[in-house]
Formats: C-alpha cells, sequence, structure tokens
C-alpha cells in the first residue's frame, strides 16, 4: 500500500506539472454514499450490476474463489456460488442466465443462483458483456480467439472472430453494432454483432496514446469515450460513426472500467489509483471534466447502476509487500528482477464502495 501511494502522489506530482492539477482537486456533486466492508477471500477484477434483478455481482478469484452476490440497494450479502474462481461476471435479464468468466464459463441461475452447466472455451476469458441486441454473451480474452460469443438462452458458443489485438472494454449500441478498445493497438474495432465480423478500425494513434483500457458509449449522440493509460492518462473522445476523434481530456491514473449515464450526459472512470472521474458531454461537441472524486486505492473497475444512478466500485486495503529474496549465490538478484512479491491483502478488507449525489 505504501508503495501504491507513493506512485500515486509522483502521479499527482506529474499531473500538476502538465497543469492538471485543478481537475484533480475539483469539487461536485459526487461522493462516496457508503462503504460496506464485507471480506471475503481471493483477488478481484470487475464488478457488474444486475439492474432489474437488484442484484450486484463481485467475481472473487484464487483458490478460495467465489462469486459473491449483494443486494444493489443496500449492499447486504444476497448469496454466493462456491468454487467460481473468476474475473468477470454478467445476467441476461431476459433469460436470468448468469455467466462467469472462468474456463471453462460457468452458466447460472440468477435466480436461484445454481450452476446450469459449464461451457468449453479457448483463449483465456477475461472482460464479458451482453450484448442485448442479440442476447449474447460477450467473453474477451488477451489471447486468440479474442472474442467468443456465446447465445445467453441456450448456453452455446455462437461463434469466435479475431479482433485484431488484444480487447479490453466492449459496448453495445443495442442495435446491431459492438465497440472493443483494443489494448495493444490504439484503436477500436467496430464488429457487426449479426455476421460477427469486425467492419472497421478506428484509429486513435494520432492522440499519442498506448495501453488502451475502458470504453464508454453515448448511443444517442454516438459518442464513444476510449481509455487509455500512457503516457499520461487520458480520454480519446470519437464520433462513433465515422471515428474521427473529436477532443482529448485528461484522466486519472489506473483507469480499468468505465462507464456512461445517458440521464445525466456523463462518462464516468473507475481509476486503480484512488479517484473516479465524471465528463460532462454538454453536447456533441462539447465535453470537460466536471469531478474527479477521491474513492480507495485500487478501486479500479466499477459498475452503473441505471436506476438510481448510483455507481459501485470495490477494492481492499493491503499489507507492506513482502522483501526481496536475498540474491543468488554469485550476486545477482533472485526472482522478478530482485523485486518484493505482490503487497498481501490485509485479511477482511475488502470493501464494496456506492458513489452518487
Amino acid at each position: 500500500m505504501k508503495r501504491f501511494l507513493l506512485l500515486f502522489a509522483a502521479g499527482l506530482a506529474i499531473l500538476a506539472s502538465a497543469g492538471l492539477v485543478r481537475q484533480v482537486l475539483a469539487d461536485g456533486p459526487y461522493k462516496v454514499l457508503k462503504s460496506a466492508k464485507v471480506g471475503g477471500e481471493g483477488g478481484f477484477d470487475y464488478i457488474s450490476a444486475d439492474v432489474e434483478g437488484r442484484r450486484l455481482y463481485v467475481p472473487r478469484n484464487g483458490p478460495m474463489g467465489q462469486l459473491m452476490v449483494f443486494n444493489l440497494d443496500t449492499l447486504e450479502s444476497a448469496g454466493s456460488i462456491a468454487n467460481v474462481s473468476a474475473g468477470g461476471a454478467v445476467v441476461d435479464p431476459k433469460s436470468h442466465h448468469g455467466f462467469s468468466t472462468t474456463k471453462p464459463i460457468t452458466m447460472w441461475d440468477s435466480s436461484t443462483l445454481q450452476v446450469i452447466k459449464t461451457i468449453d472455451v479457448d483463449g483465456r476469458p477475461d472482460g464479458i458483456m451482453l450484448d442485448p441486441y442479440n442476447e449474447r454473451i460477450w467473453v474477451l480474452s488477451h489471447m486468440v480467439p479474442y472474442a467468443t460469443v456465446i447465445d445467453a438462452k441456450e448456453g452455446t458458443v455462437v461463434g469466435t472472430l479475431d479482433l485484431g489485438g488484444g480487447p479490453e472494454q466492449a459496448v453495445s449500441d443495442g442495435k446491431g453494432t459492438v465497440y472493443v478498445n483494443i489494448s495493444d493497438m490504439a484503436n477500436v474495432a467496430v464488429v457487426d454483432a449479426k455476421t460477427m465480423t469486425v467492419t472497421a478500425h478506428y484509429d486513435v494513434s494520432a492522440s499519442k496514446v498506448s495501453g488502451g483500457s475502458g470504453l464508454a458509449f453515448d448511443a444517442k449522440n454516438h459518442v464513444l469515450f476510449a481509455y487509455y493509460r500512457q503516457p499520461m492518462p487520458t480520454v480519446v473522445i470519437v464520433n462513433a460513426q465515422n471515428g474521427k476523434t473529436i477532443t482529448t481530456l485528461p484522466t486519472g491514473m489506473g483507469v480499468d472500467t468505465v462507464a456512461f449515464n445517458p440521464a445525466t450526459m456523463e462518462a464516468i472512470s473507475a481509476e486503480g489509483g484512488g479517484s473516479m472521474t465524471f465528463i460532462k458531454e454538454s453536447s456533441p461537441t462539447s465535453f470537460a471534466v466536471e469531478q474527479t472524486l477521491q474513492t480507495m486505492p485500487g478501486a479500479k473497475t466499477m459498475a452503473l447502476d441505471t436506476k438510481t444512478g448510483h455507481i459501485l466500485s470495490m477494492t481492499a486495503e493491503f499489507g507492506p509487500p513482502p522483501p526481496p529474496p536475498p540474491p543468488s549465490a554469485d550476486g545477482a538478484p533472485a526472482g522478478r528482477g530482485g523485486r518484493g512479491g505482490r503487497a498481501p491483502m490485509i485479511p477482511g478488507s475488502f470493501t464494496l464502495l456506492m458513489i452518487g449525489k
């Protein structure tokens, strides 16, 4: 944690030197409404909200992996599915079928939390998205095949496709087009959801960004918000109809998942540095950083509850990293460059955050 905070402080210094500290310290309407220390074992990555079913899904990975389920309004426990070690999960509200990014994929009943079956897939399942256009689940992988598409009602693989690079977050326009931020190519893949073919790549390399992560979408005005981590945390705002860059804005460090709230016309990003950035869309060509809210270090993924406008995130507290191993007999550093291992999670510290006005 200490090392993480030092890196965060250094990042703030960089932002200040770039004249961006005003956004970092800006006041605004959002605040942390509630934090719930729910504990539990295992690592964590993505968080998902079933708005219609009023449930929050938190996959935990590792030897004690489980899918934790919470009431979306109160953050109280609503059950769990044991032995499901996954990074992501999503629910189809029509079929009430849930899917977790285990390998094979685990399909479960969102009403009873009972496992229905497993589905064999290739690659390394990571991100996951429901496309309401045709009730299909998109499983994203940083290995070929980059995307596996599953029928949410039947739980069968419809097909796979090559996105041209490692995918991060995907969004659907609900009308037959899926957009995917390609993390290693500085572009957004445009996919025909019916034929499962890539029809275009929107190149944003002219903005001199790399390390793509989150992707948000304003369906009404056809605007994409593509987030990048290097060399400075940046969102590239793109016309979804022609791929032209509209503008760029700064964000916080370590953006992972993001969302667009059509009720407030805001793009929202969760950032591992301990912040959440709100970008206001005043018109399809006018955007500004509205607020940067301090949350907790490590709260890098989020889910939007479109019914209440609340944003859900999660993180934990960590102890100091273990010391590096002793050098080998010839004096060379041992292990991974002589560095210590990952800082251990403090038992019982895993926390859910509810953000709103």
